[in-house]
């Protein structure tokens, strides 16, 4: 593996990709790594006012706002938001943009999950891991000679089962950056994401207001993973790390692509805790 890996975060909306690893896709470029974020979506349907075809081009230049924040690219498709389905289309798409980028970790959604569109991205990419090396499914790019790793983005869901914590970073000191990226979605953050969160009206008037607002939102967003996962974190990490870390990306190693070792997991990883299982 290159010491210097690439990272593909395939997200199913623009947001979705710094709101999930922005921690991790921060410090690949604080350390010179390459970081692409995708949204599979245009992002069409986030809103409760403005419409579609304000929408896309809106959405798309908020999503290069965000990874300019980093130095990363970003880029918006052209898939209907809340239409996404898991189809031949879609999986060849992202055959394609594996092999074109040729990352050595892609981050995704899990096939479980409360929406739809990340639900078909996550199934999407599970059958693409293995298609990438196949010459014959989209023969327009070449096929790569091994599967990158895939691991999967953190959620909460219990059913049919939990996310399992193969990787586990403290986040705390990227968090700043993380509001910066997500700040830079303006018609999430401080409409969309507000209405729907029924919090419209604490959503400061002053722009250096602002960014204090979505760190404090992204720290409520955020917090509940280490919560949820509080008794294995002091399992791994001890009583007094694993009982006091408040701010977690995590992530599992997808068994459908390749399977990485520790010297491996490390460089994808950097700075990852001592907490995986895998």
């Amino acid at each position: 593996m290159n010491d210097k890996p690439r990272l593909l975060i395939l997200g199913a909306h623009p947001d979705d990709a710094e709101y999930a690893a922005g921690g991790l896709a921060t410090r690949y470029r604080q350390l010179d790594k390459e970081v692409k974020m995708v949204s599979v979506t245009d992002g069409s349907a986030g809103h409760h006012q403005r419409s579609p075809e304000e929408l896309i081009p809106l959405r798309r230049k908020e999503a290069a706002a965000a990874g300019a924040v980093i130095g990363a690219t970003y880029e918006t498709w052209d898939f209907s938001d809340g239409k996404l389905q898991p189809t031949l289309e879609v999986r060849d798409r992202i055959i394609a943009e594996i092999r074109e980028y040729q990352p050595d970790l892609v981050l995704t959604h899990r096939p479980f999950d409360y929406h739809p569109d990340h639900r078909a991205v996550g199934q999407c990419v599970q059958d693409a891991s293995y298609m990438v090396t196949v010459p014959h499914i989209v023969p327009t790019v070449p096929a790569l000679r091994k599967d990158p790793v895939v691991a999967y983005l953190p959620d909460l869901f219990r059913r049919p089962v939990p996310l399992r914590l193969d990787v586990v970073l403290d986040v705390a000191a990227e968090l700043r950056t993380i509001s910066q990226m997500l700040a830079c979605h303006r018609s999430q953050l401080f409409e969309w994401l507000a209405y729907e969160g029924g919090i419209l009206e604490t959503v400061p008037d002053a722009e250096d207001e602002k960014l204090d607002w979505v760190e404090t939102w992204v720290g409520n967003h955020i917090r509940p993973r280490a919560d949820r996962f509080r008794d294995g974190l002091i399992t791994r990490l001890g009583p007094e790390q694993g009982g006091q870390i408040e701010f977690i990306e995590m992530f599992e190693i997808s068994e459908y692509a390749a399977q990485p070792d520790a010297a491996n997991l490390s460089l994808l990883f950097p700075q990852a805790l001592p907490v995986g299982c895998h």
